[in-house]
């Protein structure tokens, strides 16, 4: 993994100082808005509850570019599509993407951990935003759950946002892809949007430590599945999203 050169005992100092007045700030943020959009729960419509949900995803993103200098570059926003709803299989490295995804893309149901709905604030505030939280010791059961609540928030206008590869990889680490979010495309006819990112570079799933820099997104164009296999549809995005990291790496 690619850092700035923090070698020295000051830097060091400096830059756990800036991650620790960003994690007490967005400790303070999200409750907040957690008990805003816990609020807005029970005053329609849902609209409100989501766009303070995105709010809360951009000030987060904010605060850390002005906290711990770490901003982002956004290549192939042109991709997502505006006119119909699509499923996004995204790369997961840290808890950045999930944040940044919350803020960019329009109201979406997120697949997650049903434990991570018992996280105070954070995980009360997502409870009401109509994830797909399923039980992973029971494959089978959260497959048909997917299945049919991804069905059904597609068809009432959410996307769907995965992260196929089940759990934070290090950066330069490859796992093999779900195929439960390719299956929801090929039964439902939606499209699926790839998406790779190196946030995890900068914002590492085990350490405290954020560091500054510029993280590189880039979606791709929408993967047509009509007629196709789920698991033409799957190798399609998992190599597409394994190439454009390769090339994030390559170009850094």
């Amino acid at each position: 993994m690619t850092q700035p050169n923090t070698s020295s005992q000051a830097n060091q100092f400096l830059l756990y100082c800036r991650s620790t007045l960003l994690f007490s700030a967005v400790l303070a943020v999200t409750a907040v808005f957690a008990l805003l959009m816990l609020i807005a729960a029970i005053i329609p419509p849902f609209s409100w509850q989501y766009k303070l949900g995105s709010t809360w995803g951009k000030v987060v993103i904010w605060l850390a570019k002005v906290i711990c200098g770490l901003d982002y570059q956004v290549t192939g926003l042109e991709n997502l599509p505006k006119d119909q709803s699509a499923i996004v299989l995204c790369k997961h490295q840290s808890a950045w993407e999930t944040i940044f995804l919350m803020a960019i893309l329009p109201p979406s149901s997120i697949l997650l951990k049903k434990s991570l709905l018992w996280i105070p604030f954070w995980g009360w505030a997502m409870a009401t935003l109509k994830p797909i939280a399923i039980d992973r010791s029971t494959p089978k059961q959260a497959l048909s759950q997917l299945l049919k609540q991804g069905a059904q928030r597609l068809q009432e206008g959410f996307w769907v946002v995965m992260f196929p590869e089940g759990t934070r990889i290090a950066p330069g680490e490859q796992r093999k892809f779900s195929a439960s979010g390719s299956l929801l495309a090929q039964r439902t006819g939606f499209p699926v949007v790839p998406i790779a990112h190196n946030a995890g570079e900068f914002w590492s799933r085990n350490s405290f430590i954020k560091y500054p820099g510029v993280i590189q997104v880039r979606i791709g164009s929408p993967i047509e599945v009509t007629g196709r296999k789920s698991k033409e549809i799957n190798r399609q995005a998992e190599a597409w999203i394994n190439e454009t990291m390769q090339d994030i790496e390559a170009t850094k």
